[in-house]
């Protein structure tokens, strides 16, 4: 944790003592580490799919199918985390994901057919899918706003730390002398490690402070906030955060109404762009990328491996701005930086270019979205909606996501084929040009607000509108 970090949690009022402060930070690391598994279980793939192919004699659709299958899956444990979490609370939710995420390294290590290996990895993507909402929420919901978009960054760069451990565990096991049937299994297995220690850490975890006063138990979150912020500071915040949960009707079609309408479209709208501006397609596809650039393949994958430095050096930039800099300024400029490195890797493919200059634009694109969308969209998205339907809201956006991820994944290959890389990826620039008019115009400024406070601000700029004539 960085020293400014430390030193604001201090001053805040919620957080004042060091043993205060690192019980916060602790059980926010604990509640990151999903994303750990989250980037492992994404980026795992990237290694097996040559050696499960050939074991499994599978057609180009069918070993694709088998790939994505977890996105598919991480559609459906996203659809069902916000209702599982506001019934059961955000604590057995991620024990649930952790869950998923050991059961589902095992069944990989262990499959024997292809149809069992796409079972297991559905069964990854449910985790995944869990994961990807509960631990932001966990940790937006039990931070103070002086450092909450920070705390809640820890959840990005855990999923970029996961990302480089795949890369790194895939690239170990391939050097063994192990045949190709065991490597792949191998490699899979290897996420169990860190999740049966996730689902361990979780155990001492304590329940949502928010979630519990939802559910009356106002003794057990004010145990929980005097942890966090000190007996006297936890009385004041039990108080004000059983008045906002009052005044909700806790249903879904809480998010239909009036103020509180803008913030789900805000959500939806800002999870899609993340993903339609070609992050993925740069992730997934890099090797080929820098292939059909003319470079070698082994060129093409340590080019890869750079692109990955890049995306955690950014992510830990964008921790250290987020609360200082704001929400909205790092993702205008940071979605505007997306543009300009598409367009000019678009002209660099026109152009023929390869080598050292495009592979600086590529990281250049990377290195812009990871201190913008890449953090600061799941900042916003954990953070803009109700206490009581903060599960269902975040559902609905991040399923949205998970689906703009597989459309990415599935039609970029596509469009190379059909439109060629350089129009392809001036397509992939166009639409960081709408993600900019779009949080120009419609994504609010959230920095130091209280998350009743930016529930509030919904319903007041709601208010302000209709007294517009």
């Amino acid at each position: 944790m960085s020293a400014s970090m430390k030193h604001e949690l201090r001053q805040f009022p919620a957080a004042r003592s060091g043993a205060q402060t690192w019980y916060l930070l602790v059980i926010c690391l604990v509640a990151a580490t999903g994303g750990l598994l989250f980037g492992f279980d994404t980026a795992v793939i990237s290694g097996t799919v040559g050696l499960f192919r050939a074991e499994f004699e599978l057609s180009a659709a069918r070993a694709g199918w088998v790939a994505s299958s977890a996105l598919v899956g991480c559609m459906a444990g996203a659809l069902v985390a916000g209702t599982l979490s506001d019934r059961f609370g955000r604590k057995k939710a991620l024990l649930l994901s952790a869950a998923c995420f050991t059961v589902s390294a095992i069944g990989c290590a262990l499959a024997h057919t292809a149809d069992s290996l796409v079972v297991a990895r559905l069964l990854g993507g449910v985790g995944i899918g869990i994961a990807s909402i509960l631990s932001p929420m966990y940790i937006a919901e039990v931070s103070p706003p002086a450092v909450r978009g920070r705390l809640v960054a820890l959840q990005q760069l855990a999923i970029v730390l996961g990302i480089l451990a795949a890369y790194f565990s895939n690239s170990l096991i391939l050097g063994m002398q192990l045949s190709d049937g065991t490597k792949w299994r191998w490699m899979f297995g290897a996420g169990a490690v860190p999740a049966l220690v996730f689902l361990g850490l979780l155990i001492p975890v304590p329940e949502s402070p928010r979630w519990l006063i939802q559910k009356g138990a106002l003794d057990a979150a004010r145990a929980v906030l005097a942890q966090i912020a000190g007996a006297a500071e936890a009385d004041l915040e039990t108080a004000r955060i059983a008045q906002a949960i009052a005044a909700e009707s806790g249903s879904f079609s809480e998010l239909l109404k009036p103020g509180l309408r803008r913030a789900l479209w805000v959500g939806v709208a800002l999870a899609v762009l993340t993903q339609v501006t070609g992050i993925n397609a740069i992730m997934y596809y890099a090797p080929e990328i820098f292939k059909q650039a003319g470079s070698s393949v082994t060129r093409a994958f340590n080019d890869t491996v750079w692109i990955g430095l890049t995306n955690l050096v950014f992510t830990v930039v964008s921790m250290a701005l987020v609360d200082r800099c704001g929400r909205r300024l790092l993702l205008l400029w940071g979605a505007s930086a997306m543009g300009i490195s598409l367009g000019l890797i678009g002209l660099a493919f026109h152009l023929h270019a390869s080598g050292l200059g495009l592979l600086v634009l590529v990281m250049a694109y990377v290195g812009s979205f990871s201190v913008s969308m890449g953090v600061v969209g799941w900042v916003v998205i954990s953070e803009i909606y109700p206490t009581r339907t903060r599960g269902r809201a975040m559902a609905v956006a991040v399923v949205a996501l998970w689906g703009a991820c597989y459309l990415v994944s599935q039609t970029f290959l596509v469009l190379v084929d059909h439109l060629g890389s350089a129009t392809t990826f001036w397509c992939y620039g166009v639409l960081c040009v709408v993600a900019v008019l779009f949080v120009c115009f419609a994504v609010p400024e959230t920095r130091g607000r209280s998350l009743e406070e930016i529930e509030r601000m919904w319903l007041d700029h709601e208010a302000a509108n209709r007294k517009v004539p």
